[in-house]
């Protein structure tokens, strides 16, 4: 294992992972420990996260993105609102068999994500600067996949054209969001509303899954 952090980072790493019931190789544990490596040297210059420490970044980021994994659906995904590359990254290096957009209409961000593809060699991401509602891409998505984007009336709003028939959009929430519940109308339908733990993070977090009403 290259030597970027301190052993404890991994440890902490390794054993939220563990907690999870996830078993990943050396290799995909190297790589999300070397993508918190260049999202911390460039968070000192471009600000991309409000969260400076690197163990932080470990809990905050990392488990915290990984918690949706079990609920994604091939082969293609869609990371709206991506920022620094979250829930995107850590999610495209734990599901290298899918194929991850990001998207962001932040080009300083992008530019980071764009970097941290390059360097992690993650051959499974595309990197898309634009605003939500005006991407139009070739090939609607089976999973889009937001965190801390919008409520979820909005994000349907400007996002429901990119899901694809039978697919599903998974929006990461902290609180319970009872009162953006009843504002999904169709052709939306919330299908579901889990609590996710995330190991070390102290916050509440749900993932509200909705799909679309075929006709």
């Amino acid at each position: 294992m290259s030597n970027h952090f301190p052993s404890p980072l991994h440890l902490i790493l390794h054993t939220g992972l563990e907690e999870m019931g996830f078993m990943f190789p050396e290799q995909t544990e190297q790589r999300l420990l070397d993508y918190i490596s260049l999202l911390s040297k460039w968070n000192e210059t471009y600000n991309l996260t409000a969260v400076r420490e690197p163990i932080q970044m470990i809990t905050h980021h990392i488990l915290d993105s990984l918690s949706i994994r079990p609920y994604l659906i091939g082969p293609n995904i869609l990371d709206i609102g991506t920022g620094a590359g979250l829930p995107g990254i850590p999610l495209a290096i734990a599901r290298p068999q899918y194929q991850f957009t990001l998207l962001d209409s932040n080009a300083k961000k992008t530019r980071f994500v764009i970097q941290a593809k390059a360097e992690l060699g993650l051959d499974n991401v595309d990197v898309v600067n634009q605003r939500v509602e005006k991407y139009l891409p070739a090939q609607k998505f089976a999973t889009l996949v937001t965190r801390a984007f919008a409520s979820l009336a909005e994000i349907a709003a400007s996002a429901g054209h990119l899901l694809a028939d039978g697919g599903e959009l998974l929006a990461m929430k902290g609180h319970y969001p009872e009162d953006e519940l009843e504002q999904v109308t169709e052709p939306y339908k919330v299908l579901e509303v889990l609590e996710l733990v995330v190991p070390g993070l102290g916050e509440r977090r749900h993932l509200v899954r909705i799909g679309k009403v075929p006709g």
